[in-house]
């Protein structure tokens, strides 16, 4: 074991002098407080004095604000707007706005429904894409279009009821709801149809019928039968009325109608053959 009695008092193995005090500058100086960190500047938009910014309003005239009534709503009856009586811009001939009252009955008031005027139905017809070309149509054109339309609900309505009445309905109180046109969207049965080789309809409507209460749905298929004459007389179109397959006392329905026109067409084949068979037989 070694002497350390003769280390001098300057020898750093001597014994250990007191850790010395840190500049004033550092930061692990005792004395030194910790910094506060400066505020932001006033402009800053974290500073603690700064609101935030209010959203502006959107302009009177923006649809989307909440005041704005210049869009019109649709009817959910049938889905138009009211109805526009204005002549379109470069109409080639002035159109009738006369309105014919209807014989179906409008579901939730005591009246009937009203058909569209003349210039309703042109105003529609460009709504949904359609443009006239020079002499394509006249006036007395747009006279024979609105005559056929309305022959066609009539007959549509007419067929409504005998559905009805074959389900055993009180009649008296069936009324239309609303209705829909469905052009682009054939129905199952329109797409069997074309399978066997039938034409596709050219236009559908579903029709929401009110069966003291209760709402039953009709889809209605327009086939164009080819008759050139019949454009003047309304006789050019053959409806296909029918429940559509929404329930079980449709279906139930629908198939005790196949079901007789299966028997009615079996009995009218075997009494022809009969016929034949007896003049033949003369």
């Amino acid at each position: 074991m070694s002497d350390t009695s003769n280390i001098p008092p300057e020898c750093p193995m001597h014994t250990q002098p007191a850790a010395p005090s840190p500049p004033p500058e550092c930061p692990m100086h005792v004395d030194a407080k910790v910094a506060s960190v400066p505020s932001p500047p006033p402009e800053c938009p974290m500073h603690a004095d700064v609101k935030p910014a209010v959203i502006a309003s959107p302009p009177p005239e923006c649809p989307m604000h909440a005041g704005n009534t210049d869009v019109p709503p649709l009817d959910p009856a049938n889905m138009m707007p009211p109805a526009n009586q204005q002549p379109s811009p470069d109409q080639p001939f002035p159109l009738n706005t006369e309105r014919v009252q209807s014989n179906i009955p409008r579901g939730g008031t005591d009246g009937t429904w009203q058909y569209p005027s003349e210039q309703m139905f042109w105003n529609a017809m460009l709504r949904k894409g359609w443009r006239w070309e020079k002499d394509s149509l006249s006036q007395q054109d747009m006279s024979h279009i609105i005559r056929i339309h309305n022959f066609n609900n009539e007959n549509a309505w007419q067929e409504v009821i005998k559905w009805e009445k074959f389900r055993g309905s009180d009649t008296e109180n069936v009324k239309l709801m609303k209705f829909g046109g469905k052009a682009a969207e054939y129905s199952p049965r329109a797409r069997f149809r074309a399978l066997l080789g039938y034409d596709l309809p050219f236009d559908r409507h579903d029709w929401i019928v009110d069966r003291n209460g209760k709402h039953v749905r009709y889809i209605i298929d327009y086939y164009d039968v080819g008759d050139e004459n019949g454009y003047k007389t309304g006789e050019f179109v053959e409806l296909d009325v029918r429940p559509a397959f929404d329930s079980l006392d449709s279906a139930i329905q629908r198939s005790r109608a196949a079901c007789l026109r299966w028997a009615h067409g079996a009995v009218s084949y075997f009494r022809k053959t009969k016929e034949g068979l007896r003049t033949k037989e003369d």
